[in-house]
C-alpha cells in the first residue's frame, strides 16, 4: 500500500479501535487458483501475540480452508470511513483553482499468518464471543441458547474455523492532513451538509501534517 508520511496512521491504539468498530475483513489469500477474497467478520484479541490475533469462520462448503496451507501470509483489509471530495469544496479553489478532486477514506492492513481449526470447540466459543459483541446493543439480545440444540449443532458442523497471527498493521487515514485547515474545514463542512457526518468527524480528529 502507497503510504505518504502525512497519511500513515502509527498509534496502535488508532488501529485496534478501527478494526474492532470495522469487524468485516477483507481475506486475501493467495493459492493454486491465484488471488482469492472473502469478506468475513472477525474477532480480535490485541492481547494474544505480539500483534493480535484474528478469529473468523468460513461455510464448510468454501475451499478457502482446504486451499490454504499452514502458517501461509495472508493479509486482510478493514476499511471504516470513506468519501469523495470536490475541489469546490475548499476556499482556496475559488482563488486560484489549483485544486483537484480526491477520495478520503481510513484503512488498516493486517498482515499475518494463518491456521485452519476444524474443531467444533473452536467454532462455538468463536460464534459465542461474535455474538455477544454484535448483539450487545440490541433491546433483548439473542444468544445461541436461544436456537434448539440439534439445528445450532447442525451450524457449527456447517463452518470451519481460521484463526491469523498478525505479524503487522499498517494503517492509513487519508483525511485531507495534507490540505490547509480552511480547504479542510470547508470540506468538513460540505460532507456534514451531505449527512455524511462519520466522515467529516474523522477529518476533523485528523491532525494536520507538519508544515
Amino acid at each position: 500500500m502507497y503510504l505518504p508520511p502525512h497519511f500513515e496512521a502509527a498509534d496502535p491504539a488508532a488501529l485496534h479501535r478501527l478494526i474492532r468498530a470495522h469487524p468485516l475483513g477483507a481475506l486475501v489469500t493467495s493459492g493454486e487458483q491465484g488471488l482469492d477474497a472473502n469478506h468475513l467478520p472477525f474477532e480480535f484479541d490485541a492481547d494474544e501475540g505480539e500483534h493480535g490475533i484474528l478469529r473468523a469462520h468460513v461455510a464448510r462448503n468454501n475451499p478457502l480452508w482446504q486451499e490454504v496451507k499452514e502458517g501461509q501470509e495472508v493479509l486482510v483489509i478493514f476499511r471504516a470511513v470513506e468519501g469523495y471530495i470536490s475541489p469546490n469544496w475548499y476556499p482556496s479553489k475559488q482563488a486560484h483553482h489549483k485544486q483537484v478532486p480526491t477520495w478520503n477514506y481510513a484503512v488498516v492492513h493486517a498482515h499475518g499468518r494463518i491456521r485452519v481449526r476444524d474443531d467444533a470447540r473452536f467454532v462455538r466459543r468463536l460464534l459465542a464471543t461474535l455474538t455477544r459483541t454484535q448483539e450487545a446493543e440490541e433491546p433483548a439480545p439473542w444468544k445461541m441458547a436461544d436456537a434448539p440444540r440439534d439445528y445450532l449443532e447442525a451450524m457449527v458442523q456447517a463452518v470451519v474455523g481460521i484463526e491469523i497471527e498478525i505479524t503487522g498493521l499498517v494503517g492509513k487515514f487519508k483525511l485531507s492532513q495534507n490540505k490547509e485547515e480552511g480547504d479542510r474545514l470547508g470540506a468538513v463542512d460540505a460532507l456534514q451538509a451531505k449527512g455524511q457526518t462519520a466522515l467529516a468527524a474523522a477529518m476533523q480528529q485528523s491532525p494536520l501534517s507538519p508544515r
